[in-house]
């Protein structure tokens, strides 16, 4: 048995919060709970340690181990700092909030809680009677302080803390016990299939990678078997105690189910393995709406008192935690079904989540990711691809004057404070719209920050007086997003662009743009112990290194094709174009001619993906006019209407169904029609995406840094569309189908060299031969 099989680890922090929570679930005490407390906190933490005298010893490591049957339980933490004076020994301990002080009138129990353990901890080791413990609350906003101060004698913080390890025992027990049985499991765990080409290199490549604690990308076309080939070695990683728990990150739900089914293809191999599906909040809640608390959901009201007795029974009866299970159980111990599926995967050896449960700022689980914490994570990012804009998204922030103005009006009547603190950011906003024409790149928005600061303060103190529930959820949601841009604001270095804009709908937005969301992701990363970067689309690879972990050192593989190369044939049409300059009346003809003579080819089912639904559009009124049976993507479709579109294609297996799409839409990507199902893709244009004032600012941050950057805001991500678009044909090795490529730009250098290698030198094709070159591909075929 490796040395640390024995030793049950959990830090001071965890242990307290886990046994000593009771209570209901109250979203009504949001500010209270903001989550960006934690990370301002940090901060605020060091400032007030730097201005304590030589007595102050800060972030004091504290370590006691318990020998327990069998194993040891080991507790640890720092201390925020321990005060050492001759005349006595106080604990103190930090916590930075985001709410006025003086509604506070007593230590919140449960970081009273956590000093007491530090005291516990130091007394035993110094042999002490008696110790002090000091709560430092702070105002993140103004930084006011209080204090609250207690002494306690040894016996007492004794019977205390016996109390406490004696209800975690039965967890650190089971964790021992199931430990044992999932190792053993894994030690004969073979790979559950025949090697495909490169398959066993590609497995051997990531477990390589997890025992040096490296980053690795993989550009893996379709049909390499990434999931397998990822998830595998990763377990076998756990087994050999190179880690202890597996995130398994996606962006879609396709992706999470076929991850699902990899392991339960593990399982079914003998693999002893408990596995979590994360699930949004609002798919997991049993009511109308989320709100979070005792009065409207019956299963927030005391949902702490029932919460660890319904986990704990779970987790002794079932291994695979779906959304099913997770519903059953809740349901039968009245608790919430979001916060169990959360508390359930603090037990398990893989989670299956959505990014932002990692790298959110907002959302990310703080039960693995608060500030300063780490463990034996393995991150598996599957659909690498998407998490460029994804990262994007999360670590920029937005705020618009039209929502200052609108609030101001409805407190006007509530709190005279409250209005004048809006006036003035309003104001702010005011000067920066007047300088403004359609958009402006800014250097500093200090001014305007203090005033946010500031109406932050008094929101919070808003929040705290009054409990009318209209006027509460308005200021309440104007609150997290201003909190949000504060706490972005704090990331703010050489990787983000402030700019103002009027948008499209006639406001005007401030924005901190996240243009590199690297430092940010891999700030989450580093949490862990290795991360593996997966995609059939991760081309060029120094592009996502760049823009995902920062690290052109990163290790990479570029997986071979499995596939036969006589089996597809990839063709360029050279003598038709999607610019905008060349957008016509012809160009939309010649399109729906080369479509039908595609399709005249051979009978089947095909897919056009066009640059817009404008396009589209334009291309269908010809389409119609030559009598195609044609199906047309529409925009917002939601599930029933997809799992239609699709059904056409399902139903009709070597039938004669067009398919129109847009790039980059819900068709272009994890939709998996094999065999006859989809013999063709034809791509309309390079993808590129519509020029905007944002793409402008990512053009011209490139340009700036001497790189190009067209590349970066335009390129690039057009060809990933048309990749992804791509993949939708021949998904496995009996498949047979033809790409078309229609624009005359895939023919330039610029291009080709985003080409991933199996495609090498696509013939050029015109409107002329089309036919016979796809009628020879399949006379061969």
């Amino acid at each position: 048995m490796n040395k640390d099989d024995n030793n049950i680890k959990i830090s001071v922090r965890n242990l307290v919060e886990f046994i000593l929570r009771s209570g209901d679930i109250d979203n009504r005490q949001g500010s209270k709970n903001d989550k960006d407390a934690m990370q301002a906190g940090s901060k605020m933490h060091r400032k007030i340690q730097k201005q304590m005298g030589s007595e102050y010893h800060a972030e004091y490591p504290l370590k006691l181990q318990i020998e327990k049957p069998d194993f040891f339980i080991t507790i640890e933490g720092r201390a925020d700092g321990i005060i050492i004076e001759e005349s006595k020994i106080t604990i103190d301990e930090i916590k930075g909030v985001y709410f006025d002080l003086d509604y506070l009138n007593a230590p919140i129990e449960v970081h009273r809680a956590q000093a007491m353990c530090y005291g516990y901890i130091y007394s035993k080791q110094e042999g002490l009677n008696l110790i002090h413990i000091q709560l430092t609350y702070c105002n993140l906003d103004n930084e006011q302080k209080k204090y609250f101060n207690e002494a306690i004698e040894f016996d007492r913080l004794e019977m205390w803390f016996q109390k406490l390890i004696q209800e975690y025992y039965k967890w650190a027990r089971f964790q021992y016990e199931w430990k044992i049985k999932r190792n053993d499991s894994i030690k004969p765990l073979e790979f559950p299939f025949s090697y495909r080409e490169g398959q066993r290199d590609l497995a051997a490549s990531v477990y390589k990678t997890i025992n040096r604690r490296r980053r690795l990308f993989i550009q893996a076309p379709t049909g390499v078997g990434k999931t397998m080939s990822t998830i595998f070695p990763t377990v076998k990683a756990i087994g050999e105690s190179l880690g202890e728990k597996i995130f398994y990150l996606t962006a879609k739900t396709i992706t999470r189910t076929v991850a699902q089914e990899a392991f339960e293809i593990l399982k079914e191999k003998g693999l002893s393995f408990k596995l979590v599906t994360l699930t949004a909040k609002e798919k997991l809640c049993f009511c109308e709406t989320t709100e979070c608390n005792p009065i409207h959901c019956p299963y927030a009201k005391g949902h702490y008192d029932r919460i660890n007795d319904a986990v704990f029974l779970m987790l002794t009866q079932k291994n695979t935690f779906s959304r099913e299970v997770i519903e059953e159980y809740a349901k039968k111990y009245q608790v919430c079904p979001f916060e169990m599926s959360l508390d359930v995967s603090l037990w398990c050896d893989a989670i299956i989540c959505d990014y932002n449960y990692v790298f959110d700022p907002n959302v990310a689980l703080k039960r693995f990711f608060s500030e300063g914490a780490k463990g034996e994570y393995l991150f598996l990012v599957d659909e690498a691809h998407n998490l460029v804009e994804r990262g994007r998204e999360m670590y920029s922030a937005f705020l618009y004057k039209e929502d200052f103005l609108r609030l101001k009006n409805e407190v006007k009547f509530y709190s005279r404070k409250l209005e004048k603190n809006l006036e003035k950011c309003n104001k702010n906003l005011l000067e920066l719209k007047r300088e403004c024409e359609t958009y402006q790149v800014i250097d500093s928005i200090g001014a305007f920050v203090l005033n946010l600061m500031s109406l932050a303060s008094e929101i919070e103190k808003f929040l705290e007086e009054n409990d009318e529930k209209d006027i509460r959820d308005k200021v309440l949601e104007f609150y997290f997003q201003v909190r949000h841009f504060l706490s972005m604001y704090e990331r703010l270095d050489d990787n983000y662009v402030i700019y103002t804009e009027h948008d499209q709908t006639g406001q005007f937005k401030i924005k901190l743009f996240c243009i590199n969301p690297s430092v940010n992701l891999i700030d989450c990363l580093n949490k862990g112990n290795s991360t593996i970067f997966f995609s059939a689309t991760l081309l060029p690879i120094s592009y996502y290194k760049e823009l995902l972990s920062g690290d052109l050192e990163d290790y990479a593989v570029y997986a071979n094709s499995p596939f036969k190369e006589e089996n597809r044939l990839i063709l360029i049409g050279n003598d038709v174009s999607s610019k905008y300059t060349r957008r016509n009346h012809l160009e939309y003809k010649k399109t729906a001619e080369y479509i039908k003579s595609v399709i005249e080819c051979k009978k089947g089912n095909y897919m056009v993906f066009f640059p817009s639904y404008s396009y589209m559009r334009e291309v269908y009124h010809y389409i119609h006019s030559l009598n195609v049976n044609c199906i047309c993507q529409k925009q917002g479709m939601n599930e029933e209407e997809r799992e239609e579109f699709l059904s056409y294609f399902m139903n009709h297996p070597s039938g004669e169904i067009v398919g129109l799409c847009v790039m980059g839409g819900i068709f272009s990507e994890g939709i998996d029609l094999k065999r006859d199902y989809l013999i063709g893709a034809l791509i309309v244009g390079t993808g590129l995406p519509q020029i905007s004032y944002e793409k402008e600012i990512l053009k011209n941050y490139y340009d700036a840094k001497n790189e190009n950057g067209f590349d970066y805001a335009y390129r690039y991500p057009g060809m990933n569309k048309v990749l992804q678009a791509a993949g939708r044909v021949i998904r496995t090795s009996d498949d047979k189908g033809i790409i078309l490529l229609l624009d005359e730009r895939f023919n330039s250098r610029q291009y080709k060299e985003l080409f991933p290698r199996e495609w090498k030198q696509p013939p050029l094709c015109s409107i002329s031969n089309v036919n016979q070159q796809i009628e020879a591909f399949w006379n061969r075929s």
